[in-house]
């Protein structure tokens, strides 16, 4: 009875072995059977932009210097004793405004005694001309000799000699006395005194000051000789409109006009001297200041634009990355024009309205799929 006891047990446990095999392989699947399914392709989420078509201004960029319209040094014209500085040293002064003062009674002396022998010799005129007229009649009748009307008349040239003499004196005298007013010969910014209060200037020798324009400015710049084609075409349309950069500021704040364009090449740098004319209004622009001026040449009409930050740079050149179809990428070699507004233009190699992908391109490549991701 126990040997059957036994042999039963072995028997249970060979049936549900058999049964616990069976569950193994042919009833769920094991750790070994998840490895071996197929899993699903991991699709890289990207920003994508379409390329837009937009007209856009043709333009070239140089850098250059401003400069005055016109740089004087003011002089002294005549001698005497500097009295006055009327203008502050930096201040800005309008044509006609009195900048300095020379001591004026010497020369105001000499105007009243240029006068006064003016008068003296516009009364010996007078006399003159009586005593000629008198001599006449009296020569007509014989009672003058002719030795003695021809000394008349001499005495009355001579007269009309001396009074010209005097009045060329007398504004001689007048010019001298406005002399000692120095005054600004045209709207601008003077600098620095450069002579004290009392010192004793002499004629054209003391240097005063220096005064220079700032409205209009001109904007000097050197364009390479292969530019000029462009910038002719350019200006047989009308005038070359430019606008000013300047340092430090991101938008254009000057705006103006090419203005000058040099008859001849520079052989050893293979550029011509050109010049702007921009309005200064608020004087912010002075001379000798470094900016950037930009050209504008045309605008261009129908220009394919994606983002700069789309390209690529490969062996080949330039590239994008396109979503192509079943939102697969594709790589495009293209070619580049002008950059306007962190948007390129791009001359070839795709068409209005492709989605370019403009972020994660170092995890992406041709082949494989993405799903676009809108613009915020």
């Amino acid at each position: 009875m126990k040997a059957q006891k036994i042999i039963a047990g072995a028997s249970a446990l060979i049936v549900l072995g058999a049964g616990s095999l069976f569950l193994t392989r042919g009833g769920m699947p094991s750790g070994d059977g998840e490895a071996h399914a197929a899993a699903p392709a991991f699709v890289m989420p990207v920003p994508v932009a379409s390329v837009v078509k937009k007209t856009i201004p043709v333009t070239l960029d140089y850098s250059a210097r401003t400069e005055s319209l016109q740089n004087v040094t003011l002089q002294t014209r005549v001698s005497g004793y500097l009295m006055q500085q009327v203008a502050a040293d930096g201040a800005d002064v309008k044509a006609g405004d009195l900048l300095y003062k020379i001591d004026p009674r010497d020369y105001e002396a000499a105007l009243d005694q240029a006068k006064a022998q003016a008068q003296r010799e516009s009364a010996a005129l007078d006399y003159a001309r009586g005593n000629l007229d008198r001599g006449a009649k009296l020569s007509k009748t014989g009672f003058l000799a002719k030795d003695s009307f021809d000394q008349r008349r001499s005495t009355l040239e001579q007269a009309e000699a001396a009074v010209a003499a005097a009045r060329a004196t007398v504004r001689a005298a007048q010019l001298n006395l406005e002399y000692t007013e120095i005054r600004a010969p045209f709207s601008g910014r003077i600098g620095r005194n450069q002579a004290a209060i009392g010192t004793m200037v002499g004629v054209g020798g003391a240097v005063l000051n220096t005064l220079v324009q700032l409205d209009p400015i001109y904007v000097t710049f050197n364009p390479s000789e292969t530019d000029l084609a462009a910038i002719d075409e350019a200006r047989k349309i009308g005038p070359v409109r430019v606008e000013i950069l300047m340092a430090g500021q991101a938008p254009a704040r000057r705006q103006g006009k090419l203005s000058f364009l040099n008859n001849i090449v520079d052989q050893a740098t293979g550029t011509i001297t050109a010049r702007a004319l921009i309005e200064n209004h608020d004087h912010a622009l002075l001379p000798g200041q470094y900016v950037r001026i930009r050209l504008h040449l045309r605008d261009e009409p129908g220009a394919l634009m994606v983002p700069q930050a789309a390209l690529g740079s490969s062996q080949l050149g330039k590239y994008l990355y396109v979503v192509g179809k079943d939102n697969v990428v594709e790589q495009r070699v293209v070619s580049l024009g002008a950059m306007h507004e962190g948007l390129v233009v791009i001359e070839k190699g795709v068409a209005e309205g492709d989605q370019v992908i403009d972020g994660n391109l170092q995890k992406i490549g041709p082949g494989m799929p993405v799903r676009a991701l809108p613009h915020s």
